[in-house]
């Protein structure tokens, strides 16, 4: 096994981990938060290298990334662990796997075949998703170098919480990042992902600066980040990083330790969406409930829709070269890799 990037040796053997940015300091034998990154001499090593335990082919609308390739079909792969315990967590079954202290599980794969993989599938992409790429970036990192070579899009579903180091070796690789923004309060994230905000926006900011594909999604959970005030907050922050980012304000349901809390109602996720417009997004989205119109991509000059979806299916791409065929207006995203 090869050794983990991006970490420091000190003294005693301990070892501190500089991928994300809880920056465990990690003692001879343990691992660090994420519970698949072990010190084992004095050497940190990803324990999860290869490991698969999902992959599956999805559209790649169901990411969500509704500006990259609409129609096409994305290559899903993940391993277990994560590096965020959030309460609400829908894969928590795998994501908090390296709790349970049993050895990680998964089948042997290698990057070679990832790739392999997807082209035989028919996919379009690569996205490294279902619990947190950034504990398994070595792998997705080795396979991302292959598949861009091979043509392929590389795509992250991330919570976004990973060192400055990290986002920029990864930049060079990757095409797109749909990242998590939970909440814009700090409270928010210590109590419900055991983790801070500062890092989150950090690395939005950073990959878009590096020429990395963003969109932005935000599950509304009733009474707990869907203030009005938080809203705008939010859709100011992306606004402030660029008005082209697309925000997916998507439904949230009861599940793992938060069953207490309501689904989020349709009309919740209108006003979100309402208020993201209103702030000068160009593009936003909901999800996770069928609301009309309101997965369609609308050209942000006139009007007009130019993407119609619906539960994961483009409808109709009225796209001409990545313009509005009725004003020529370029829409924000990458529609042809040409």
């Amino acid at each position: 096994m090869d050794k983990a990037f991006f970490f420091q040796q000190g003294n005693d053997q301990q070892v501190f981990c500089h991928l994300c940015a809880h920056g465990c300091r990690i003692k001879e034998g343990k691992t660090g938060i994420c519970g698949v990154r072990k010190n084992v001499g004095g050497i940190l090593y990803p324990l999860t290298y290869g490991r698969i335990i999902s992959g599956h082919v999805d559209p790649i609308e169901k990411k969500p990334f509704f500006h990259i390739c609409p129609g096409s079909l994305a290559y899903s792969i993940a391993t277990v662990g994560c590096n965020f315990q959030c309460l609400n967590c829908q894969n928590y079954q795998i994501s908090q796997f390296p709790g349970t202290g049993q050895p990680v599980p998964g089948k042997d794969t290698t990057p070679e075949e990832v790739v392999e993989n997807t082209i035989r599938s028919g996919c379009a992409s690569i996205a490294y998703t279902y619990t947190e790429p950034t504990v398994f970036f070595e792998f997705s990192y080795d396979t991302a170098r292959l598949a861009k070579d091979r043509g392929l899009y590389n795509l992250y579903v991330t919570n976004g919480f990973m060192t400055s180091e990290a986002a920029v070796h990864l930049s060079a690789v990757l095409d797109g990042a749909n990242i998590d923004l939970k909440s814009f309060s700090d409270g928010f994230y210590r109590k419900v992902c055991k983790a801070r905000l500062a890092p989150v926006l950090n690395t939005i900011r950073l990959l878009k600066k590096h020429g990395v594909w963003v969109e932005v999604t935000t599950l509304i959970i009733p009474g707990m980040n869907d203030s009005e005030d938080e809203l705008r907050q939010i859709a100011g922050f992306i606004k402030a990083t660029d008005p082209g980012i697309p925000w997916h304000v998507s439904a949230f349901y009861p599940t793992y330790k938060m069953m207490d809390a309501p689904p989020t109602p349709p009309e919740s996720l209108m006003r979100a969406r309402d208020i993201g417009l209103d702030s000068g997004l160009r593009y936003v989205y909901t999800g996770n409930v069928k609301v009309a119109d309101a997965e369609n991509t609308f050209c942000y000059k006139c009007g007009q829709a130019v993407v119609k979806r619906s539960r994961y299916t483009v409808l109709s791409n009225r796209l001409k070269n990545g313009c509005c065929p009725d004003c020529g207006t370029a829409i924000d995203g990458i529609w042809d890799r040409s």
